[in-house]
């Protein structure tokens, strides 16, 4: 929409880089920048740092006929004009709003609409981070309860059991497991069964082959870790 409405290329970009969001201009055509942002979605590591080292906004800043993407070459885009507008929130620098228009300066009345979308993204991108947060601690959460379930040999199964897996999924075969460990089948079975009903894994028997097991909680390793 700010697009739309201030005829420019708006770009959203998180502190690292990475472009969460962007829009072109009607009629805007550079092949370079099409190739940079719908393939990598990430601005230069250079040239980000660049634009975190704005602090207030700065507008109508020209290219000076140098590519954004490649300094070694000319932009084919005369007359280019840029505005840095920072994104913060809770005391942090947190993006930028890169805006870019052809031959045509942001007036006043364009900045103060670039700074509220500004502030308007700062927000979403706190609110996005608590949401992060907190799916974070429920997952972590969901695992230390499904352990705690678990009676002690069965804790001691599962143990092997995600030290034989490679990654985050693997085939199983019980017997091997409990005869290595000194255990009766049943625990390992028991123990499964208790963190799949906990939605921490998923498992599928394959019959003679073993028991094809899926992390579905990327915790758990993490919390089983803590435990040796």
């Amino acid at each position: 929409l700010l697009s739309e409405v201030l005829q420019c290329n708006v770009y959203i970009i998180s502190r690292k880089g990475k472009i969460l969001g962007f829009n072109f201009a009607a009629g805007f055509e550079c092949d370079t920048v099409k190739d940079q942002v719908v393939k990598n979605m990430r601005f230069p590591e250079d040239y980000n740092e660049r634009l975190l080292s704005v602090e207030e906004t700065r507008a109508n800043l020209s290219s000076k006929g140098i590519c954004v993407f490649e300094e070694q070459r000319e932009c084919g885009i005369e007359g280019k004009l840029s505005t840095i507008v920072p994104i913060n929130g809770n005391r942090e620098r947190l993006g930028t709003l890169l805006l870019a228009r052809f031959n045509k300066e942001f007036t006043e009345e364009d900045l103060v609409l670039a700074e509220y979308s500004a502030t308007i993204v700062g927000m979403e991108i706190l609110r996005a981070k608590n949401e992060e947060i907190e799916e974070e601690a429920r997952k972590k959460a969901i695992v230390q309860l499904a352990i705690g379930t678990l009676s002690y040999s069965e804790l001691e199964a599962v143990e092997h059991i995600f030290n034989e897996l490679d990654g985050t999924e693997g085939l199983l075969v019980a017997s091997k497991i409990a005869d290595k460990v000194g255990i009766t089948r049943s625990v390992i079975v028991n123990a499964l069964r208790k963190f799949e009903s906990a939605g921490v894994i998923e498992s599928r028997s394959l019959g003679m082959k073993g028991t094809h097991i899926k992390i579905l909680n990327d915790k758990l390793i993490e919390e089983l870790n803590k435990l040796k």
